[in-house]
């Protein structure tokens, strides 16, 4: 199965086309944006991280930028620094420079002499990289060259028995033609992780998915906290959630039931093909924050109550299972899948929908959450309680 896709000079595939504004610290963040709001076909991330942290959350920062920079849907890069971040944009370029041979370009705040001259230099380098990026023809591309991010947010009764299931049969549908797909939030896996951990390819992978699970549990109680305390939150007790395990069962259907072929720390780029798992918290945005910088070119996105979330870089693709939701929101909501839970459609005919929508929005058809022009980030602090 084909695809109209970007091949890019270092082998990866994007099914979108950016030039991208990337902030090399908070204090840049709204310089990004002003900048890719005066060029059409460039887009920016905010971040509220990049200076006075801890090593282990200074180096998740890095790992997402690095991450967002070598995604297949991008381009090139123009990077904005301050010049007092921990880690310097002209740093940032070179870490990006020894992954990816992208035209990249930086910028330094107070080495430029404020912001109106550093912008005034960042838009001329986004418009020459944009026509140059304009030059870039569309060829086909192999299914196997997809990574599908899968996430869930706004959970109610109908996810577990419509959303998800609907789109783990397109997630086993992927696989068995050559694709990839990437499941997180690891909070969702408790209480349900032994069932999550049968599917390991090897035992070994049986154990990761027992231990990050132990180990997410490990680190909220050695600061006196319970994941139970905010979880199922209280939309999800109001859509018909009562527990952690039963959200959990309910979540982990959205993987389908494909062997688990390796479990990934947040933002790491997989290095085998078919079902993968990273490690994330339980925040949605987060979670997509971190796929999409593991390399994910398109992210569905399965929720009950509602969600308007998107993301800069990936098309994110909102299906729900629930009819009120589909009606009340339906300028958000992507894909119906209601039909489940009616009796006009089976999970497997609603699976085969949401594969010939996922292929428009990969040769480019736009999410409801992209034409609005969203853009959610959030990278997760590893040293949470510091």
């Amino acid at each position: 199965m084909k695809f109209r896709g970007y091949k890019r000079p270092d082998g990866k595939v994007g099914i979108r086309n950016h030039v991208l504004i990337l902030p090399a610290c908070s204090c840049a963040s709204e310089s990004c944006r002003i900048v890719a709001s005066q060029v059409k076909g460039s887009v920016n991330v905010i971040i509220n991280t990049g200076c006075s942290d801890v090593k282990d959350n200074t180096e998740m920062t890095q790992k997402i930028l690095t991450g967002f920079a070598c995604n297949g849907n991008v381009y090139g890069i123009i990077i904005i620094g301050l010049g007092c971040e921990t880690v310097p944009h002209k740093e940032l370029r070179e870490k990006i420079e020894k992954l990816t041979n992208k035209p990249i370009v930086s910028f330094g705040i107070q080495e430029e002499g404020g912001t109106i001259k550093t912008i005034e230099k960042a838009v001329r380098a986004a418009r020459k990289m944009v026509e140059q990026s304009s030059m870039e023809q569309k060829t086909d591309c192999d299914i196997a060259d997809l990574l599908m991010g899968i996430e869930c947010g706004g959970s109610d009764a109908t996810s577990g028995i419509a959303a998800n299931p609907a789109v783990g049969y397109l997630s086993d549908s992927l696989i068995d033609l050559g694709a990839s797909t990437m499941m997180s939030e690891t909070i969702e896996f408790i209480g349900a992780e032994h069932v999550l951990a049968k599917r390991g390819a090897t035992r070994e992978i049986h154990n990761q998915i027992i231990k990050i699970c132990e180990e997410y549990e490990a680190h909220l109680a050695a600061v006196g906290q319970n994941c139970r305390d905010g979880q199922p939150t209280p939309g999800n007790k109001i859509g018909g959630l009562s527990t952690l395990e039963e959200k959990s069962l309910g979540c982990i259907k959205k993987g389908g039931t494909r062997p688990i072929v390796e479990v990934l720390e947040e933002g790491q780029r997989p290095t085998k093909k078919g079902a993968v798992i990273m490690d994330t918290p339980g925040y949605d945005i987060a979670s997509v924050t971190s796929m999409v910088a593991g390399g994910c070119q398109v992210v569905v996105f399965t929720t009950g109550r509602g969600t308007p979330t998107g993301n800069a870089l990936a098309p994110v693709l909102k299906v729900s299972g629930n009819p009120d939701t589909c009606k009340a929101m339906c300028d958000n909501m992507d894909v119906d899948v209601s039909t489940i839970i009616t009796g006009t459609e089976t999970i497997a005919e609603a699976g085969d929908r949401l594969l010939t929508e996922l292929l428009e929005v990969c040769n480019g058809k736009m999410t409801k959450a992209e034409i609005y022009g969203f853009s959610d980030i959030a990278v997760d602090h590893i040293c949470r309680f510091i």
